[in-house]
């Protein structure tokens, strides 16, 4: 059987168990079922680890009364003999134990990990339009950990409520007041403790929306850092990291001081229950109703019990915590896709038009087509339709942080009302993704098209790409299918020669996780370059070169349109080096297409065409000629054009 590492085919496979987000408790109860057999196997060791702690107290009594009281050594050997076995047997089933919970909590921790991973492939942008990016990292870190814990806690509290229950029952038959005194003493530890759990567990949420907010912050701050350090922004981010930390510092204090509370109800009724024990004990041998060998059997229980009831407080302790991590890890997978399988799929022809109704844009296929907006976000709207993606939303995030002057019912309603916000949005997603998209590819619907093919042949690369860590290889072809002459040309195209040479290896050379040790352009110039090598039937780019340099800028404009020679290429951008280069170019004015053509046509037709490329260069209404233009080129930065494939032969093999 293989259980570890977890296999999780929720979200990805269809048919495949997917988990129970009805509620929070629902979701744990389904996290405990998910370790099958391994949950039961480990029940059962547990059982058999708790046999010499229940019967040892016992057995130690008869050898009394048998063997040492009476002077049988015979009686005496036999009980320490048996004592023996049993304590050897609860070792090993104790090496078991431990050895199947380590093997829960990695399953429920890194099973947790694959869950948000797998759901964050199923709802792709969609995920970052609704949950902020601190909490989707706090539920597959930290929150997998505290459902390792509840696996944990679970198998040992079971199996030492087992064991509290036989040791009452081996009490009753001895002594019916000190059975009822075992007996009622662990309810009156939950009854005094109960309390103090929904103050504890409400701070624990504070802690747990706080410190998921500070992950944002700081994903944000490392994201930015160069930017920040450019602006001089460092200390005041610094300054609201070092608040935000404070705050969860203390909502952490106060969380732990209600900890403290439940811990020392439970350290305070468990000693006063081993002298209220021995008290009893005493008098009932001193009134001939107990021999010595069952004093110290009690004794022994009374020692015992000390261990189940503090147990009992952990697992309230570490169930309240699993309930504000379920509750939270709910708010993510709970979430649906908001796309829909067509009954009936139409085949995508990218060797056709492709129409944007909403602007009114034709893209010709197998040209190299450029789009030119005084808005960048009406062109990045654009490319976001173009690849079926929904539009971005500012503001559509919904935290799930409750403010920590709410309590109760007003509490509750805050939850409530953010649950309905989350739904609301999903149903606005669902409605928008259900419609027809009005992009059309040789007259087909795009929402009429397999959303699987649509990924495979149009790849829209945006502005804000993500770079993962590991190889270069890796970063610009994941799935291992460039020959070395493939990659080695949109090394090429996308003039990143430098970031290759950057990384002691080549190929093999490593990269941080989002490219950190890379310059800004450096990290645009790779992310086009794997755009370039995915090779896709249609590839629209947003501002694929607004972080170089013009030398560079130049030579990726000269030598794009060759390397997607016959195939439809979208591009968003202003830039005159990238224009001059355009075998068409559109101009969108309030989101709509107004103007197309040539760029030198543009330039001499369109004032609004010139207000958004020239700035100012050129003299409206003017037809510039060939020298106008390469002062025009020149004025943007020169074009360094080295159009020879590049030949390195010290590079290594892709393979």
């Amino acid at each position: 059987m293989r259980d570890f590492p977890p296999e999780i085919r929720a979200y990805t496979d269809r048919g495949a168990d997917v988990p129970d987000t009805r509620t929070p408790r629902a979701f744990l109860w389904w996290m405990v079922r998910q370790n099958g057999v391994l949950f039961w196997a480990g029940l059962l060791a547990a059982l058999a680890w708790m046999v010499p702690q229940t019967l040892g107290p016992w057995m130690v009594g008869r050898a009394i009364d048998t063997g040492i009281v009476t002077g049988d050594s015979s009686a005496t050997t036999r009980w320490v003999v048996a004592l023996a076995v049993v304590t050897t047997l609860g070792a090993a089933s104790g090496i078991v134990f431990h050895t199947i919970i380590v093997r829960e909590w990695l399953i429920a921790l890194y099973g947790t990990t694959k869950l948000v991973t797998r759901k964050a492939l199923q709802l792709g942008h969609v995920l970052t339009r609704r949950t902020p990016t601190g909490e989707v990292l706090s539920v597959s870190g930290s929150d997998g950990d505290q459902f390792g814990a509840l696996m944990e806690i679970c198998t040992r509290a079971f199996s030492q409520l087992v064991a509290y229950l036989a040791v009452a029952a081996i009490v009753l038959t001895t002594s019916v007041r000190m059975g009822v005194l075992v007996l009622v003493s662990a309810p009156l530890l939950v009854l005094l403790g109960t309390p103090l759990l929904r103050p504890m567990q409400r701070w624990q949420g504070v802690e747990r929306s706080r410190n998921s907010e500070l992950t944002s912050m700081a994903t944000d701050i490392v994201g930015g850092l160069r930017i920040l350090r450019g602006i001089g922004g460092e200390e005041t981010f610094g300054g609201n990291y070092a608040s935000q930390s404070q705050r969860v510092r203390h909502s952490g204090v106060s969380a732990g001081r209600w900890l403290a509370a439940v811990e020392s109800v439970g350290v305070l009724l468990s000693g006063g229950f081993v002298v209220a024990l021995l008290w009893l004990g005493t008098r009932e041998v001193a009134q001939g109703r107990l021999t010595v060998g069952e004093l110290v059997s009690f004794l022994g229980y009374g020692l015992f019990l000390v261990q189940p009831m503090r147990t009992f407080v952990e697992f309230a302790q570490k169930w309240t915590r699993s309930v504000v991590s379920a509750r939270k890890a709910v708010a993510v997978l709970s979430q649906r896709p908001p796309w829909v399988h067509p009954d009936a799929p139409q085949p995508l022809d990218t060797t056709a038009e492709i129409v944007d109704t909403e602007s009114g844009t034709t893209i010709r296929p197998g040209v190299l087509t450029m789009v030119v907006s005084a808005v960048p976000d009406d062109s990045a709207a654009l490319a976001d339709r173009l690849g079926r993606y929904l539009p971005s939303e500012e503001g559509a995030l919904v935290s799930d942080e409750i403010p920590e002057e709410l309590k109760g019912r007003a509490a509750r309603r805050e939850r409530s009302a953010r649950a309905r916000a989350r739904e609301e949005q999903a149903r606005r997603d669902e409605e928008r993704a259900r419609q027809p998209w009005g992009v059309s590819v040789g007259g087909v619907d795009l929402s009429r098209v397999d959303l699987d093919e649509v990924r495979a042949r149009i790849l829209v690369s945006d502005t804000a790409p993500q770079v993962f860590a590991g190889t270069l290889r890796s970063a610009i072809d994941p799935l291992g299918r460039l020959s070395r002459a493939e990659a080695e040309r949109a090394l090429h195209t996308a003039a990143a020669d430098d970031v290759f040479d950057a990384l002691p290896g080549g190929w093999q050379g490593e990269l941080e996780e989002r490219g950190r040790g890379l310059s800004g352009g450096q990290r645009q110039r790779l992310v086009l370059m794997r755009a370039l090598a995915a090779d896709p039937d249609v590839l629209v780019l947003v501002e694929p070169t607004s972080a170089v340099d013009a030398h560079t800028e130049a030579r990726i404009a000269e030598r794009l349109g060759a390397h997607r020679h016959g195939r439809t290429t979208v591009v968003m951008t202003a830039s005159p080096l990238l224009l001059h280069h355009a075998d068409e170019v559109i101009l969108l004015e309030d989101g709509a297409a107004t103007a197309r053509g040539r760029h030198a046509d543009l330039l001499a037709e369109s004032a609004a065409y010139r207000s958004v490329v020239v700035r100012g260069e050129a003299t409206p209404g003017s037809s510039p000629e060939p020298a106008d233009l390469d002062a025009l080129t020149v004025a943007h930065g020169p074009q360094d054009v080295d159009v020879d494939p590049v030949h390195h032969d010290d590079r290594e093999e892709l393979r």
